[in-house]
Formats: C-alpha cells, structure tokens, sequence
C-alpha cells in the first residue's frame, strides 16, 4: 500500500498546488464582494447574496454538463492532457482581483470566474479520483481516496492560513502564482498511468492486464464482463447505460445529489449567515476555516482509512450523512459566536462522504472506464450546486433581511440539514457489497478459467 500511494505522489501534489490556491480565496472573497457591491460593508446585502446564488447556478450548470464529457474525454486522451486546460484556465479570475479589486474588475472577476469555472471548477478533484480508481485495486481504493481527500483538505488548511497573514491584495497574487506551479509541476512529473512498464511486458502485460479486470466487483447484480460502456456511445448515453444496470451506481447517485444539494446551501448561507448575525470578518472567516481544515485532514488522513476498512463505505457513507444534519441543524440555532466553532467536531462526517461514494461508484466498472464513472458523479455535484442556489440564496436574503416573515436568521441552514438528512436515508438502502482482497480475487478468477 506504501508502494502505491508513494506512486501517487505526483498526483497529490497537484491536487494540493490546486487546492491551496483554491481555498485562500475564501476567507476573502465574501468580504470583497460585499465591498464591491455594497454600500455598507459593515454586514451583507441581498444583492451579494444573489450574485453568489446565481454564480453557484451558472457554475454548476456549466460543469453538470463538462463534467462527464472530461471524464469520457480522459478515458480516451489520457488525463494528463484533458487535466491541462482546465488548470490554465484557473489562473485568470485571481489575476484580475490581485490587479484591482474595485467595483468594475470585480464583475470582470466575476464573470469570468463563471466562465473559467464551468471547465475547471472540479476538474482536479474528478480526474484525480479517476487516476487513483485507476491505479489502485478495489480492496485499497477506499483508504487512497481516504488520502486524496485529506491532501485536498491540508491545502485547505495551508491556504486559509496563509490567507489569514497576507492582505487581500497578496492573496489573490499568491493563489495565482500557486495556479501556475501546479500546472507547469503537473506537466513536467505526472505520469499517465503508474504501471506503464507492467502493461508493456510482453510475457505477462495481457495476462496481468485481464486478471486486473476480471478481478474489479463490476455489477454485482450482472454477469461479469470487461467493459460496461462502449466506445461509440456518447457521456450521456455512458450514464444512462449505467444506471439501467446497477442499482447501486443510481442509490449512489442520488445521495450525491442530495449532499452537494446540501454543500451549495451551505456556501449559499453558511458566511453570509456569520457575517450578519455575528459580524465576522475576514480573520474571524479564516480561524473558523483553519479549525475546520484541521479537523478534516486529520479526519481524512488517519480515521477514515480505518473506519472504511472496520465498518465498510456504505456504513461509513450513512455515519458521514449524519454527522453532517446534526452540524448543520445546531450552526443553524447558534446563539453565540463560539457555537459554530464547536460545531467542527462534527466536520470529518461532510468529509467521509464523497471518499465513500467514489468508492462504492468505482467498483461498478472496470479500471479502464473511471474517467466516465467519476464524471457522472461530478455532473450530479454539478446538478445539485444548479438546484441548491435556487432554495437557499432567496431563503438566506430573506430570512437575514428586516422582513423575514419571523425571526429565525438560520432558517436557511435548518433546510441545509433536512436535505443531508434526506441523503441519510438514502443511503441505509445502499446494499453492502463486500471488496475481496485482491489475492483471492486472482485465485478464484484462475480457479474459474480451470
């Protein structure tokens, strides 16, 4: 295991370029727009809040439609390639607020943001899923995405803390620059597939190649077979095929919809509702942010490998569900500053998701078809991120406004938490399908051909 996460590391280290210059944008970016947009800084305006609102909408439905077409495009050119755009594109929206940050490059920034973010927001995060599902067998998959998630979630912490000393000014330059390091790094050290020099040994590459296939669970509720998809179908086509032959890959998918449903509420409401109830600015943003990458990256690195592994995905996935409607349901009656700070220890449940539904997602095809697998679920992210913004962003404006039809300024986020709730329900219907150690996969895959 040691080996093949050492063989990653290239993969990690974009994954960590990207996400650092991704998330010190957060902690000032809800006090930029506001500047920008409104006329009294002091708390947020409704105008800020729909801006968000109807970014997040246009954002997701952007990538609700890439997202499957990269995924299917990555299978066919390599990621390495397909990876290249999107990463050169991320570079523009933070070069443009590190130039000027008044009310005319805001919308310049804000527009292009929109545009940029429908090819890249989420692309990393997808193709480095689909590299992993590729390279590391079912019985260890979990515990690297387990990995994955918490590199994704140490850059998090890194770059809100570097956020938290630097001036705005400086943080956006920092995140560009880190933009362009992570892609020339990627460029130069990642290799297409970690077991290139096993698929050219002529005496054992096809032999490997098709124990490596034959030993993935595909559909547990179909004959076995080598491909799922077909080459001439269209990503559409890829999805619906899918989901007419595996129960599991649509319970999945529904679950995902539901938790990125409930993520987009919360980038809807979650600052906005802090800001206007307890006047947190940018480093009180930050601290909660640190707290929070903190929690999650040690949650990542360490538990979730071994809750995976004791207790299984799909138990996993439900806990995750959980933890994540009982944060939300208590932020959303806080009655003092420090209750949201408190709150984190139910952080590490938002985080086990999706590590759990990649998961359960990737052992419904073989190694060779991820890309497509892991674009469907990034296009339902995407679909869920269209439909949260529509609920949340007039109930959060409504509910922080003068004419809330009763006071209940966490309102919004009480419904953030019924929808996760909705997922958890979901997902106790997921049935458990067991992953065999790969040794005894290939003996009885050699049994069978005897």
């Amino acid at each position: 295991m040691e080996n093949e996460i050492g063989g990653l590391r290239h993969m990690l280290t974009t994954v960590f370029l990207s996400g650092f210059a991704g998330f010190m944008v957060v902690p000032v970016i809800t006090d930029v727009t506001v500047a920008a947009v409104c006329s009294g800084p002091g708390d947020s305006c409704s105008l800020a809040v729909y801006l968000t609102g109807f970014q997040q909408v246009a954002i997701g439905m952007g990538t609700m439609i890439m997202m499957p077409v990269i995924g299917n495009l990555s299978d066919r050119y390599g990621i390495k390639t397909i990876l290249t755009l999107p990463m050169c594109l991320s570079i523009i929206p933070p070069v443009i607020l590190a130039f000027r940050r008044d009310t005319k490059f805001f919308y310049v920034f804000y527009i292009s943001k929109i545009l940029t973010a429908m090819v890249c927001e989420g692309t990393v995060d997808c193709l480095a899923y689909a590299y992993v599902a590729e390279n590391i067998h079912g019985s260890r998959r979990i515990s690297a995405f387990g990995i994955l998630a918490g590199i994704k979630t140490i850059s998090g912490l890194f770059g809100t803390l570097v956020a938290r000393f630097l001036s705005i000014a400086l943080v956006f330059q920092v995140s560009a620059i880190s933009f362009l390091v992570g892609l020339v790094y990627m460029r130069v050290f990642l290799k297409e597939r970690l077991n290139v020099e096993e698929d050219n040994d002529h005496n054992h590459g096809t032999h490997d190649q098709d124990v490596g296939r034959l030993t993935e669970p595909i559909l547990s509720n179909t004959p076995i077979k080598t491909r799922v998809f077909h080459k001439k179908y269209s990503s559409l086509k890829d999805m619906i095929s899918l989901m007419k032959t595996s129960t599991i890959f649509v319970q999945a998918l529904v679950v995902t919809f539901f938790s990125s449903f409930s993520d987009s509420g919360m980038e809807s409401a979650f600052l906005y509702f802090l800001k206007a109830r307890f006047g947190f600015d940018k480093k009180q943003f930050a601290d909660l942010l640190l707290l929070v990458t903190i929690v999650g990256s040690i949650s990542q690195l360490f538990v979730l490998p071994r809750f995976a592994s004791a207790i299984g995905e799909r138990k996993l996935l439900s806990t995750g569900l959980f933890m994540e409607f009982i944060n939300m349901a208590i932020v959303s009656i806080s009655w003092a500053p420090w209750v949201p700070y408190l709150t984190t220890i139910f952080v590490p449940g938002a985080l086990f998701v999706m590590p759990s539904v990649c998961g359960i997602a990737s052992r419904q095809v073989g190694p060779g078809e991820q890309g497509k697998v892991q674009g469907c679920i990034s296009g339902v992210r995407s679909f869920g991120k269209v439909c949260g913004p529509f609920v949340f962003s007039p109930l959060t404006a409504l509910f922080l406004s003068e004419n809330a039809p009763f006071y209940f300024p966490g309102f919004s986020l009480l419904c953030v938490s019924l929808s996760s709730l909705v997922g958890f329900f979901q997902s106790l219907l997921i049935e458990d399908v067991p992953i065999p150690p790969l040794s005894k996969a290939i003996n009885k895959t050699s049994g069978d051909e005897v």
